[in-house]
């Protein structure tokens, strides 16, 4: 009995090295992929790019990761294996660049906010604009996490800005990212929020919200910059990547979701 143990625990053993020689020898496949973190503001827009760009080199093989900005930073920090990192606030990859952990920052879109609500809402938010936050309806306001998510910064930037803050504070729920502060309203758990317009862009067209604009003079810029990561093992294709997102077709997308481009 006991050498039969030995013996599953011998091929089980075997197996398990030769599936890993397999992942990192010749084939090689695994070492071809690029691992992106994102901002989560960019998971449609990032989405459609990589379409993109797959259809034009099938060859390419990606993979991506969407969160908050800052807690991508701190991962990034704790040795995270990302090739690339697309930060909603430049400074985030700017600090990776004084730490030596990336070469060049890249700044490549400009976020915008706007205050949304879901379609059925009896908030009629085209006629009232901003002073929808202050409807009688209105419970709840979704916003991104302003300790590490940039959009939940501006959006506490633009309400301070207005001196609307402190009359609107103890109604804030925070998402973890933008995303889930999105979600938050689609799903009727807050009536209203001020989400990124890239993320708001898509769920009208998919007719789920109505929103209205905050002009962007109302709030800091929203400078998003990326970084290759000097520990990426797959600089050259990252670097590929990077290349067809600052090209005319990969800004058309970003001008799609709302974005300004440099």
């Amino acid at each position: 009995m006991v050498d039969m143990f030995r013996i599953i625990i011998f091929i089980s053993f075997f197996f398990i090295s030769n599936a890993t020689y397999l992942t990192d020898s010749a084939s090689g496949k695994e070492k071809d992929i690029i691992l992106i973190a994102a901002a989560s503001n960019l998971k449609f827009a990032m989405d459609d790019l990589i379409l993109d760009y797959k259809n034009k080199n099938p060859e390419r093989k990606i993979k991506i990761v969407y969160g908050s900005s800052g807690n991508f930073f701190n991962q990034i920090l704790n040795g995270a294996p990302f090739d690339l990192y697309f930060s909603a606030d430049s400074r985030y990859p700017y600090d990776l660049v004084k730490r030596g952990l990336a070469r060049k920052v890249t700044n490549y879109a400009l976020g915008r906010i706007v205050v949304m609500t879901r379609l059925d809402s009896t908030i009629e938010i085209q006629k009232a604009g901003l002073t929808s936050l202050f409807h009688p309806t209105v419970k709840k306001i979704a916003i991104a996490n302003p300790v590490h998510a940039p959009y939940g910064s501006a959006a506490v930037a633009f309400m301070k800005g207005k001196n609307i803050y402190n009359k609107l504070k103890n109604k804030l729920v925070y998402g973890e990212n933008i995303s889930q502060a999105a979600q938050f309203v689609e799903s009727g758990a807050a009536e209203i929020g001020i989400i990124a317009l890239s993320i708001a862009f898509k769920a009208k067209e998919l007719g789920r919200v109505s929103y209205r604009e905050i002009a962007t003079g109302a709030y800091p810029p929203i400078e998003q910059g990326f970084v290759v990561l000097k520990s990426s093992k797959n600089y050259f294709l990252a670097e590929k990547f990077t290349d067809y997102l600052q090209s005319m077709e990969g800004k058309g997308v970003l001008l799609k979701y709302g974005f300004d481009v440099p």
